[in-house]
């Protein structure tokens, strides 16, 4: 029997972010990789094409043609965050974008797995007017993707809640990204929905971790280092939008009018997906 083969497309987050093995990073993707197979029969040939900053264009432009070519059994689709964290955020153009990513896999009869991600406001507990936009547009997509995943028959698994997301334990320093319990967890959940599945014949991930902590000096260290660079590139871009988003939050509230903003959210998702709907019936006019 030929290898299983899984390959991992995405950003940051399934780049592995957060959980280092030597000098490089190894994620929630590889940690799933024995639950794939049984060990005897089954062996899993894993190939990761994540890239930290990856946003849905990336995925759909480069990432999927790359793996198409590798005509995998199980592919994972983990994307998104990026997107609400750019001024160029539309939400139209990511629902067409991974409508047309889920569609290609699943015209090869790969088994697609996919995931709503936690509100990166949150996560670096940004000050309420400036969290409360990104959360709306993390909120979108997550929507659009829950009703995409859907749609395409795909796996899913809802990792934006969960007591998981509040442990400080579970997360890296820079509070955005997973720490090694937190990839673990996330392959722990994936596994259990393949297992279901008949799909996961392997042994369940270990929750455990295989590595100390980073101590707190660790830590400030990454964060003075590889993390403010990580944060000027994203306010380099975002903040000027992000500046103005939260103006609009703090008129609206004065106003008594916040519910207006997450209405027109609403409106924008569910255009969205109708478009998409329609896009696929056009002789429906």
């Amino acid at each position: 029997m030929r290898p299983l083969r899984f390959v991992a497309l995405g950003d940051s987050l399934t780049e592995g972010v957060g959980d280092p093995v030597g000098e490089a990073w190894r994620g929630w993707a590889a940690l799933l990789v024995d639950g794939l197979s049984d060990g005897q029969e089954t062996s899993v040939e894993f190939t990761n094409l994540a890239v930290s900053g990856a946003q849905t264009r990336d995925v759909l432009e480069r990432q999927t043609l790359a793996a198409l070519a590798l005509s995998p059994d199980v592919v994972s689709v983990v994307i998104g965050v990026n997107d609400t964290l750019r001024c160029t955020f539309d939400i139209h153009a990511v629902a067409a974008r991974l409508d047309r990513v889920y569609a290609a896999f699943r015209a090869q009869d790969s088994v697609l797995l996919t995931a709503c991600l936690p509100d990166p406001g949150a996560m670096l507990g940004l000050p309420g007017v400036l969290a409360r936009p990104l959360a709306r547009r993390q909120r979108a997509v997550n929507t659009v993707v829950h009703a995409l995943s859907e749609r395409h028959g795909a796996v899913h698994l809802h990792a934006a809640e969960g007591a998981w997301l509040t442990d400080r334990a579970m997360w890296s320093a820079d509070r955005l990204h997973p720490g090694e319990r937190g990839h673990r967890q996330l392959a722990l959940r994936f596994h259990a929905l393949l297992e279901q599945e008949g799909i996961a014949t392997g042994d369940t991930p270990s929750a455990d971790p295989e590595f100390p902590a980073p101590t707190r000096s660790a830590s400030l260290w990454w964060l003075a280092t590889a993390g403010t660079g990580w944060v000027a590139r994203r306010c380099t871009d975002l903040l000027p939008q992000l500046l103005t988003l939260a103006a609009a939050e703090v008129r609206h509230r004065a106003r008594g009018t916040s519910a207006r903003l997450d209405l027109s959210a609403s409106h924008a998702v569910a255009s969205a997906l109708a478009a998409l709907s329609v896009a696929e019936q056009p002789d429906a006019a």
